[in-house]
């Protein structure tokens, strides 16, 4: 199996964010908390690779830091939206009638809110901090994914397999999750990978507002508003993160791209 390059490049960026996140104490070249109010914003030296802040914190040390953040909630994001929406989307599908009623309207009313503003306000109302932002995502993400997973099992719910598990009395839960479940899997698969994408944006931008990530903390998100003021005395400082967030999300997408592809087949 021959991969492409650019896939290798991808994997390669994901699994360096990995690594940080895993071991970003041994990997960071110093602490991402130590304050050098004397050095302030200064740009990249040999010192300070990727410069400091404004308060004279290490900015690459703080970047490989947000490496944690930036993958930990949209994982959680993304796993719980998978574990919620393909539930509701296998329910709705096969079952039909109330059963699927009754999602479909939730779902409905769902896509129907304007999903950044209410974490937005959520967020902001509730308080709470990052993990009720990546809760607040879970809920929003899960809507969609319910539609796509119940248009797959739409389609294999007609097909000769099925009607053949019926005829042998084989039970719903078995037909579900033994026999429709693997085939729309791949399906699934590549939504989940999207939700981390979108998940990955969505909190660096809570993060920016000021919402989630408490200050101080190392994150992308929260990098890009504080040294928003210091862009052209340390333009790094901004443009690391701002680059991060960016190269991850677009990594992440062509590997599950090119895996949906490998094995939707």
């Amino acid at each position: 199996m021959r991969i492409p390059i650019v896939i290798l490049v991808a994997a390669l960026i994901v699994t360096a964010v990995v690594v940080c996140a895993v071991l970003g104490e041994r990997v960071a070249p110093g602490s991402p908390f130590l304050q050098r109010l004397e050095v302030g914003d200064a740009p990249p030296s040999a010192v300070h690779i990727a410069g400091t802040d404004l308060l004279g914190r290490d900015v690459l040390s703080r970047v490989i830091y947000g490496a944690r953040t930036a993958l930990v909630g949209p994982v959680v994001v993304a796993a719980g939206a998978f574990a919620i929406a393909t539930l509701l989307g296998l329910l709705s599908g096969y079952l039909g009638g109330l059963v699927d009623s009754a999602i479909m309207r939730w779902v409905d009313f769902m896509l129907s809110l304007p999903g950044p503003l209410v974490a937005v306000v959520v967020v902001g109302v509730v308080g709470g901090g990052y993990w009720t932002a990546v809760l607040v995502l879970v809920v929003l993400f899960t809507a969609p994914d319910t539609r796509i997973v119940r248009s797959a099992v739409l389609e294999q719910r007609p097909l000769p397999y099925i009607e053949a598990a019926r005829t042998l009395g084989i039970s719903k839960t078995r037909i579900l999750f033994v026999h429709i479940l693997p085939n729309v899997a791949p399906i699934i698969f590549a939504y989940v990978v999207l939700d981390f994408a979108f998940a990955l944006v969505n909190l660096a931008g809570l993060s920016f507002l000021g919402l989630g990530i408490e200050p101080g903390t190392p994150d992308w998100g929260r990098m890009l508003f504080e040294n928003r003021t210091i862009l052209f005395s340390n333009p790094v400082a901004l443009l690391l993160p701002a680059g991060m967030i960016i190269l991850t999300a677009i990594s992440v997408n062509l590997i599950g791209d090119w895996l949906f592809e490998r094995f939707a087949k």
